[in-house]
């Protein structure tokens, strides 16, 4: 049985007095003047499962905290379990009942079941509620755009044929474990790829480097092999139950997504290393396990792995908006959206807007002009005049002031809420975990900005 919240607060949530536990209670007090966005939570919640019969799960308002306090003290979901154990502030916060604690699993299960679109709905509610308040009205806006890392390992084409040959072999050894077996042979070649990898690795000479590839790339080809062979062998087994027929049909679909991906990393090792070529980055697998990252080359940097994401901030130091792109999108291309992304927030367009260099073009200017922004400010130029941006120099030497702000507005989302790096699966898993950690930071510092009131 699932609930919103507990109508009757334990006489012992009282909160302790240090500087954590008094940002919890500010929290606590934003959350508790936003009560409709428990509605958001609980829908998910019972999306998928009745909310009349069984046991009573956490309630809405606990899945609700509990994420808040894994994103803004960066913790796992072991770690969250410990603390909800061990710390009175964090009990009070989360308002768990006596005897309540819940585990690492019971904390994932809920947690990771609020949808991204859901975290949006509830950042918008709390804009709305800081418009209300006369703190945040969207006039002044700074648009940047920063890389979230997938939770993978630097990919190189020796490693990612290793770990296709890891991943295809697991899924053979596990469907020997069918039954009736199904009739497909194979050989266990993981040893000899990690040799030949390290091999690679140290090699000193590119002649030994290219004749390690070479019987890498032959083993591959060999696993690949045997994997063809298994599916044929699959896609007509009959189990001696029905469930030994789904767990056949779940392994028939994990290989033929394997042997794609180690078709695409064959052809593009063939390519890069066997034959010189230069492989465009849209072309290139970088994971077996997050398949959905994205190569990311912004300016003369170190190329990352991950999503690019675009945010917008208010003179607040609020996140209004937080846009996650897939490939790698121009930041030139992307205003056109953030604007109309911002305008939905709030029903008008921001009055004075301020933007990192890589939005600067003419057609930008003008477009962003046309929809009614009385003030552009660019930090690079590009050809722009200052008077074709802003009114005045003294008005674009504060905008631009003004947009060195949201560096900093990432650079703590990176470092104190997880942003860095994302560490959940899969695309959805990507968008939950950036949209988390926004709408934990903007309760935080929404939370902190009532207080001084």
């Amino acid at each position: 049985m699932r609930k919103k919240k507990e109508p009757q607060l334990n006489l012992l949530n009282l909160m302790p007095r240090n500087k954590i536990a008094q940002e919890l209670e500010a929290i606590a007090h934003l959350l508790d003047a936003n009560q409709d966005i428990l509605d958001l939570v609980y829908c998910d919640l019972v999306k998928h499962r009745r909310k009349d019969t069984g046991r009573n799960g956490m309630t809405a308002e606990q899945v609700l905290r509990c994420a808040i306090l894994k994103q803004y003290r960066e913790l796992t979901y072991e770690e969250l379990a410990f603390h909800l154990d061990d710390s009175r502030a964090f009990r009070s916060f989360a308002r768990l009942d006596m005897g309540q604690y819940p585990s690492d699993s019971t904390l994932q299960e809920n947690i990771t079941a609020i949808d991204a679109e859901t975290w949006e709905a509830v950042n918008r509610a709390l804009l709305r509620f800081a418009a209300q308040q006369d703190i945040e009205k969207g006039r002044t806006v700074r648009v940047d755009s920063t890389v979230v890392e997938s939770n993978i390992h630097h990919p190189t084409d020796s490693t990612l044929l290793t770990d296709g040959i890891r991943v295809i072999t697991r899924l053979l050894q596990e469907g020997r474990s069918l039954d009736p077996a199904p009739r497909y042979t194979f050989v266990d070649h993981q040893r000899a790829a990690k040799k030949r990898g390290l091999r690679i690795l140290n090699a000193k000479k590119d002649k030994v480097r290219l004749a390690a590839y070479r019987e890498l790339l032959s083993l591959a080809h060999r696993v690949m092999g045997y994997a063809l062979q298994a599916i044929a062998e699959l896609k007509g087994f009959v189990g001696a139950d029905l469930q030994q027929t789904i767990t056949a049909h779940i392994l028939l679909e994990q290989l033929e997504n394997a042997v794609s991906l180690l078709k695409q990393v064959l052809d593009q090792t063939e390519r890069r290393v066997i034959r010189g070529e230069k492989v465009p980055a849209g072309e290139k697998v970088v994971s077996f396990f997050e398949c959905h990252t994205d190569v990311i080359v912004k300016g003369g940097r170190d190329t990352q792995y991950g999503h690019k994401v675009f945010l917008s901030g208010g003179r607040s130091g609020l996140i209004l908006e937080c846009t996650i792109e897939r490939g790698n999108p121009a930041d030139a291309g992307m205003l056109p959206s953030l604007l109309d992304r911002q305008r939905a927030i709030f029903q008008r367009p921001p009055r004075q807007l301020a933007a990192d260099g890589g939005f600067a073009s003419k057609e930008n200017l003008r477009l962003a002009k046309g929809r009614g922004v009385k003030d552009v400010m660019f930090a690079k130029r590009r050809g722009l005049g200052v008077l074709d941006m802003v009114k005045s120099l003294w008005v674009y030497k504060k905008l631009r002031n003004f947009r060195a702000g949201i560096e900093a507005n990432i650079s703590r989302l990176k470092r104190a809420f997880g942003l860095d790096r994302c560490n959940w699966q899969g695309w959805p898993g990507f968008r939950q975990y950036v949209w988390s950690a926004v709408v934990s930071y903007n309760v935080l510092v929404l939370g902190m900005l009532l207080r001084a009131q």
